[in-house]
């Protein structure tokens, strides 16, 4: 599995469809995907997930007006950079339920690995349509695919150039994923499937994380050999204890060659946000590195700007931008929970 910021050959995300898995926030977080989708197309091709014909419609409509609002005279050539693709599924976290992409080391050439779903520990039933997606789009794009005998999602891997891949223990040893499998188990499954040279275990992520704790909210690779990790100065806030014990097992990792990562301190917002009496996790460490730019979710927070500022030096040749995700964030995630990249590179075929 190349990293991230490999070249792409296009973003995958699906369109945000039903008002109750979004607690009546529905409408704005349609607003922010849609400048969401209109960012990324103007730098890369995106490929939409829509659930009907009438999602479709909806999509089109607010992608158009905020390609036209962000992008001015360039809004025809961003909007035909977007593709819709006709998917039923259950919810619209693509980093977890949809596939993720690899390419062969000789050829260059990209397949998929098609992991069990089960929403996360099986929380949020049903989730059959999400658990069906790799195998729908290997066989709608020719694509070789390779199945993987374990639940796994996204969000819960971290991985360099190198195959140095980042996890958390809470989330990967969660018992209602994988009971049969302990740690060698997957550490074994992630070197065959996608190629992981290195596990490195931290314990937990962030409070009010409904996965239990993915890694892509608390701590990145920004290149091999640089993360960013969340932090939380405040000593008061259950995030503190454990941010700092993860910052501490990181600055103590070594390279291959064995020389220290540079690791970076990212706070977390300020704010404390919550939906009907739960905490939210929001985050800046949920950006999402494509073609050209990263994407920053924004929390109308006293800490945005500085989260740009630290994130731009790390990205040199990429547009940072800040884009809300304070409607986002009430589903639980923000811009890399929704994203899939494709890695740049001929099909390999079934």
């Amino acid at each position: 599995m190349p990293p991230e910021w490999a070249p792409h050959a296009a973003t995958w995300t699906s369109w945000p469809f039903d008002d109750w898995l979004w607690v009546g926030h529905l409408e704005g977080v349609r607003r922010e995907f849609a400048d969401l989708v209109a960012t990324i197309a103007r730098f890369e091709p995106v490929v939409l997930n829509v659930r009907d014909g009438e999602a479709e419609k909806d999509a089109r409509a607010r992608i158009a007006k905020a390609a036209a609002a962000r992008h001015g005279d360039e809004a025809e050539r961003v909007l035909g950079n977007v593709t819709y693709n006709l998917l039923p599924l259950n919810d619209v976290w693509f980093r977890d339920n949809g596939p993720l992409f690899v390419r062969a080391a000789e050829s260059g050439r990209v397949a998929l690995t098609d992991w069990g779903f089960n929403a996360w520990g099986k929380k949020y039933a049903p989730w059959s349509d999400d658990d069906r997606a790799p195998a729908t789009l290997a066989a709608r794009l020719g694509m070789r695919r390779f199945v993987a005998p374990a639940v796994m999602e996204g969000g819960s891997l971290e991985l360099n150039g190198h195959g140095v891949c980042l996890t958390t223990r809470s989330c990967l040893l969660e018992p209602n994923r994988n009971p049969d499998l302990g740690p060698a188990e997957l550490e074994l499954l992630l070197r065959d499937y996608l190629g992981v040279t290195q596990l490195v275990w931290l314990e937990e992520g962030l409070e009010g994380d409904h996965t239990d704790g993915h890694i892509d909210t608390i701590v990145r690779f920004t290149d091999d050999d640089t993360i960013v990790c969340a932090v939380e100065p405040r000593e008061d806030d259950p995030n503190h204890a454990t941010m700092a014990r993860n910052l501490e097992q990181l600055q103590s990792l070594r390279t291959a060659k064995g020389a220290p990562y540079r690791v970076v301190e990212l706070p977390l917002p300020l704010k404390h946000m919550e939906l009907e009496g739960q905490r939210l996790p929001p985050t800046y460490a949920n950006f999402y590195v494509g073609n050209g730019f990263v994407v920053v979710p924004q929390y109308d927070d006293a800490n945005d700007e500085q989260a740009l500022r630290i994130l731009r030096p790390l990205f040199p040749g990429r547009e940072v931008i800040g884009l809300s995700a304070v409607s986002l964030i009430t589903g639980g995630g923000a811009f890399h929970c929704v994203t899939q990249q494709q890695p740049l590179g001929e099909v390999e075929r079934a």
